[in-house]
């Protein structure tokens, strides 16, 4: 096996190939061959430079005597809290090839899915990119122009015609600065929504936003219920699972959400009841009653993972139709700024020729 090292930090490795690397770790390990054997021929088989460099260091402490799970856990950026504790339980219980079997199915749903959210979100990003670009390159190579023209009209200018001058004017003395304050702002924008007091107000905010927000908010649940689901079958305690799942989920209002789970099921009350408080405004009725059958059946990953299907197919439903509800929307807002500035333009040429008659 031959090494090309590289000093550098590990750059990200990409879902895809995490989801390959434990699907034919998952195949190789069942067909009876060792761990270590079967690191060695993922290693060969990477194509990625940086993904490499980590399998032959897991490979190496392996090799070393050290358990799969303490490997993995030495790169936190590839593996999370998830992961490993699905191949530690795996590795004391004798069914790692089980729960990297698991692992593979859950990495494919979630390849799937973001592949669905990215494909409804690339139609609305470029109308409003081109748009954009579009507008600037008129706005501060075609506009400034303008100015001197109509400035020689001896006409009455219309109302649109001075909004767009005066536009034009201040993008023509001040547009780099305007870009510079925009840029600064933009960055300030970002820093601010993560600081402690505001990132839960801008996250509670983002579920709040018509069609965006019920996707944010479905996507939580899915990882919510399939995450937790996936982690008791595999054989993880309900309260450790609720805490992964915590550190896990990415909206600060869901974070809280299984924080006070995990505190109420400590004490021994059913998740089902806590649901019932009225505190989780996020959270479905229908995940209470599911989870409440689950915990009375002793089936409750299965129901768990059955919703995680069934919110992915809610999400699947809204970016299909996501399209077709912005078209319209997207389309009224091209058609009225392109009104504006062809009327803007138009109208005072209009009534100069017509004064020369």
């Amino acid at each position: 096996m031959k090494l090309s090292f590289n000093p550098e930090i590990f750059s990200h490795v990409s879902h895809i190939d995490k989801l390959f690397f434990t699907r034919h770790l998952a195949i190789m390990i069942k067909s009876g061959i060792p761990i270590a054997e079967a690191l060695t021929i993922i290693h060969d088989q990477n194509k990625s430079s940086s993904f490499k460099i980590a399998l032959w260091q897991i490979y190496k402490n392996v090799e070393n005597g050290q358990t799969l799970s303490k490997s993995l856990g030495n790169h936190p950026k590839i593996f999370d809290k998830f992961y490993l504790s699905l191949i530690d339980v795996g590795e004391k219980s004798g069914t790692l090839e089980n729960n990297l079997e698991y692992l593979a199915a859950y990495l494919d749903k979630q390849y799937r899915l973001n592949q669905k959210i990215q494909g409804a979100m690339f139609y609305p990003t470029f109308v409003l990119v081109a748009t954009s670009v579009i507008g600037g390159a008129i706005s501060f190579f075609v506009l400034p122009k303008m100015i001197d023209l109509f400035s020689s009209f001896n006409v009455e200018l219309p109302l649109s015609t001075k909004i767009l001058l005066a536009m034009a004017n201040i993008i023509k003395n001040y547009g780099i600065v305007l870009l510079f304050i925009f840029g600064i702002l933009i960055v300030s924008f970002k820093a601010i929504i993560k600081t402690p007091f505001i990132k839960p107000l801008w996250h509670r905010i983002l579920l709040k936003i018509p069609i965006f927000g019920n996707i944010i908010q479905n996507t939580e649940l899915v990882n919510f219920t399939r995450n937790i689901g996936t982690m008791l079958k595999s054989g993880l305690p309900i309260i450790l699972a609720l805490d992964i799942q915590q550190g896990a989920a990415s909206n600060v209002i869901f974070r809280g959400y299984l924080t006070n789970l995990a505190k109420a099921v400590a004490k021994g009350k059913s998740i089902m009841a806590e649901l019932e408080t009225g505190k989780y405004n996020h959270i479905p009725p229908i995940v209470a009653k599911m989870i409440g059958v689950g915990e009375k059946t002793g089936r409750l990953e299965e129901n768990l993972l059955y919703l995680g299907d069934f919110f992915e197919e809610e999400i699947d439903n809204t970016t299909k139709n996501l399209s077709t509800i912005l078209e319209p929307v997207l389309l009224v807002f091209i058609a009225v700024i392109v009104g504006f500035v062809a009327l803007s333009i138009i109208s005072p040429i209009y009534q100069f020729t017509s004064s020369i008659e």
